[in-house]
């Protein structure tokens, strides 16, 4: 090794980081520090709404504060036992490349430039045959009938990683109205957060903890998906967690859209089902 070289020991860049390269002078993760959050809500699928965590203080009248949550749409048992072993098997077939934050990944997708806004087909060759089977199920439930993923991304969590993914608002320039995830291995929370709050409520953060139980799809949508940030804590990664993440394409690349002629031809790609990792 010649000398000055540094071995990568993970994916991080910048702010980011993971177990592997943090220290006792690495500043904390950004989900595990001890910032005040005015506000734990859980969400209820049932009534989809967010209601104040049990241990929080209770209104006057004894009642739990809640507020409508729309935007997230949850599928519990979405695939078996038996086809999650399947999938998984199948994903470990392939190569799993290290990403920020100990994740591991593997894309299918086109070539993108979200900073320039530049998107091309590059070495896309479709989704993975085994997603076939997926997109035709969620395309049962009314939610999702029209729904064309363009882009998928399978991502690796492990405790021992100290694997996490920070607040984020996914991209609205390339990627339309419903993000689609399929969680495997193990339960986790999807933690949804508002910076500044609700104008019902004293300023401070929101947080809604959605529960994802393993082999469940949920499905973000409407506010959930435009104005709340989602994360997956470190502190929610109890085992092996492995998720697929599918996309599709926003207005701008569909029929009418300014750039629909390069959408129709990355939806012809995608939905031949052939494709490899990136």
């Amino acid at each position: 090794m010649a000398t000055g070289e540094i071995i990568r020991v993970c994916g991080c860049k910048g702010i980011r980081t993971c177990l592997r390269c943090e220290d006792g002078t690495s500043e904390k993760h950004l989900l595990q520090n001890n910032d005040p959050i005015h506000y734990e809500f859980v969400y209820d699928p049932v009534t989809q709404s967010a209601v104040l965590e049990e241990n929080a203080v209770l209104e006057e009248n004894g009642v739990r504060q809640s507020f409508q949550f729309p935007g997230v749409f949850l599928w519990e048992n979405f695939v078996s036992e038996d086809e999650e072993r399947d999938l998984v098997a199948a994903m470990d077939e392939n190569v799993w490349r290290q990403s920020q934050s100990g994740r591991r990944k593997q894309d299918f997708g086109p070539k993108v430039n979200f900073k320039k806004q530049k998107v091309r087909a590059g070495d896309f060759t479709g989704l993975p045959a085994v997603s076939c089977c997926l997109v035709d199920r969620m395309r049962q439930t009314p939610l999702l009938d029209s729904f064309k993923p363009v882009e998928q991304c399978n991502l690796d969590y492990d405790p021992i990683r100290g694997s996490a993914i920070d607040p984020h608002l996914d991209d609205s320039w390339l990627w339309g109205e419903h993000l689609v995830t399929i969680n495997l291995l193990s339960d986790t929370v999807l933690t949804m957060s508002l910076d500044q709050g609700r104008e019902d409520m004293d300023t401070g953060e929101l947080r809604v903890a959605v529960h994802l139980p393993r082999r469940s799809l949920v499905v973000l949508f409407g506010e959930a998906r435009h104005r709340w940030k989602h994360a997956i804590c470190r502190k929610d990664v109890h085992g092996r967690r492995v998720c697929c993440t599918f996309r599709e394409l926003s207005d701008e690349f569909l029929p009418g859209g300014e750039q629909d002629k390069l959408g129709s031809e990355l939806l012809d790609i995608a939905l031949k089902f052939k494709g490899t990792p990136l």
